[in-house]
């Protein structure tokens, strides 16, 4: 009876330790300043974001966030450095949506459905083409004509290949009947250096080029959202310019997979009230980035349907011949 009473005693002792560890981990934790991953160029639309956003977050968190841009590969060689990462909560990173087309092309070896801890959906992007104030072209008809009467001759930038920007534009092109060149860079902030620098015609990008259209150095043609854009009220979205596209390519947080309960949840908790802070309000609305805020389960569920539709979508713009040409 002793020794069943004795069992009984260690074994609730257990129990009551496996159940306090979680709440102690999540009571300790951060202890040390976390490192965010951004996979884009600093002074970049994504960066400016992250960078707000992390600074709210940190504070709900009680910890430093350092950002560490790591580029290349179309945003695809900072994440996967996050997703090889331990899975302690210290390093965490934005996922481009693009992971479930480059996984799928074989340019990434990491599978979105099965390495990673999804965090938050928190924000869009607007997309974009602009081209110099100078250029012949006023509106998107009229570069659409142009490169149908000279195929392939005109160029057009992007930050990088197979990306949303990339792709977004092949499939515009597409839809209108035209070919352009496509010259790809690291980055959005290289690509708009390239147009302003008078290197390629065009420029398909996030809203890097926002403030030099509102300098009067760029001409935007149209933008790529559901809807009219605040800032540029009377510059058409390509479904008003007679293309059934839409184009917004979401930001989200994330971690590499296995990350313990606890922290995951911790992690959501602040980046769901960094979401919602006036401080990364403030930075969408300077480069007019919709907020989309999914908390990790949603945003786990959107990227498994933004998957398949990009299973379609590879096959349809023969992405994989893209790819192989460069």
């Amino acid at each position: 009876m002793q020794v069943q009473r004795r069992d009984f005693l260690i074994g609730s002792l257990g129990l009551a330790t496996l159940t306090a560890a979680p709440r102690a981990l999540a009571a300790i934790y951060p202890e040390r300043p976390i490192t965010f991953i951004c996979p884009w160029p600093a002074g970049g639309t994504a960066d400016s974001t992250m960078r707000a956003l992390c600074a709210s977050a940190a504070r709900q968190l009680g910890q430093t966030i350092v950002v560490e841009n790591k580029t290349g590969g179309s945003g695809m060689l900072g994440l996967k450095a996050m997703a090889s990462a331990k899975p302690d909560g210290y390093t965490i990173g934005q996922i481009p949506i693009s992971v479930t087309r480059f996984s799928q092309l074989g340019t990434v070896k990491l599978d979105p459905l099965k390495e990673l801890t999804y965090i938050a959906r928190v924000s869009g992007q607007t997309f974009g083409i602009a081209v110099q104030s100078s250029s012949p072209w006023k509106t998107l008809k009229e570069l659409v004509a142009a490169a149908k009467a000279r195929p392939g001759q005109l160029t057009y930038a992007s930050a990088g290949i197979g990306g949303a920007t990339h792709v977004g534009m092949e499939e515009f092109l597409l839809a209108a009947g035209a070919q352009m060149n496509h010259i790809p860079f690291k980055g959005g902030s290289e690509a708009l250096q390239a147009l302003m620098g008078g290197h390629v015609d065009a420029l398909a990008d996030s809203s890097s080029w926002a403030p030099h259209v509102q300098s009067g150095k760029l001409r935007l043609l149209a933008t790529w959202g559901e809807k009219r854009t605040s800032d540029f009220k009377e510059v058409p979205t390509l479904r008003e310019s007679g293309y059934d596209l839409v184009v917004d390519a979401p930001n989200g947080i994330g971690a590499p997979k296995g990350l313990p309960p606890a922290i995951e949840t911790r992690l959501r908790e602040a980046f769901k009230a960094a979401a919602a802070s006036p401080e990364f309000a403030a930075a969408c609305d300077k480069i007019d980035a919709p907020l989309m805020y999914l908390d990790g389960p949603d945003y786990e569920k959107y990227v498994e349907q933004t998957y398949k539709r990009e299973t379609a979508l590879i096959e349809r713009l023969k992405l994989k011949d893209l790819i192989a040409k460069g």
